[in-house]
């Protein structure tokens, strides 16, 4: 028989990206940090922010697993939080209550937290709308979660389905979030200039009335094509 674990398991020292780093990437759109990473490194897309009017942000990840129906360890990240970072918080994608609300957004917000993302649901919409907080959830329910754990906090989680270690930097927007593990940071925010040329490039032709890409053109017209009428 498996002893019974530890109310939470807490890692209390990693490293963050560096400042202005992190400053590079300020605005970035979410669409444009994943062009840079091959395609992929957006969290699952029911994802959202609660608030479609307050969802830009950037941050190193604080990570917390809850575990379904409990949030004792969004409520240790909350306390063990520094200014700036993201609590990312693995609900399991548990539906049947919610594991945050306007009173720990509220504290996040006194406390200098860029954003609160959870693989689970919200609650108390009326009251997180007004604090100016950037949280997203997989939806809102009005029930309420207990605080009995196990939880962890500062350890690898998986959210949303992707990967995520504490100091990892998130960002977020309407679209969505995405995360981008510290060792790929730099190239990221080097790459970064270069997709943002070339999309707005890209757009520019668009608006002149560009109907199609000419390397689909020069695809069909290709012997890589079989017509069949």
């Amino acid at each position: 028989m498996l002893k019974d674990p530890p109310l939470l398991t807490v890692r209390r020292t990693f490293q963050r990206p560096p400042l202005a780093l992190i400053a590079k990437l300020e605005g970035a759109q979410t669409g444009h940090i994943v062009d840079a990473m091959q395609g992929r490194a957006a969290l699952d897309h029911r994802i959202k922010p609660v608030d479609l009017e307050c969802a830009q942000f950037v941050g190193p990840a604080l990570t917390c697993q809850t575990g379904a129906d409990d949030n004792l360890a969004v409520l240790a990240a909350l306390a063990l939080a520094e200014p700036g970072d993201v609590i990312v918080a693995a609900a399991d994608a548990f539906s049947a209550t919610a594991v945050v609300g306007d009173n720990v957004t509220m504290m996040a917000k006194n406390k200098g937290i860029a954003a609160i993302v959870i693989d689970g649901m919200a609650r108390d919409s009326y009251g997180i709308v007004p604090v100016g907080l950037p949280v997203f959830s997989r939806g809102i329910t009005p029930n309420s979660c207990v605080r009995s754990g196990p939880g962890r906090v500062g350890l690898p989680i998986v959210c949303g389905g992707v990967a995520v270690q504490a100091g990892d930097l998130v960002l977020g927007d309407r679209d969505g979030v995405v995360v981008i593990p510290q060792g790929q940071l730099e190239g990221v925010a080097a790459h970064l200039d270069e997709i943002r040329r070339l999309e707005a490039e890209t757009q520019k032709k668009v608006r002149s009335g560009m109907t199609h890409l000419p390397s689909i053109e020069e695809l069909l017209n290709s012997d890589k094509v079989a017509y069949v009428d």
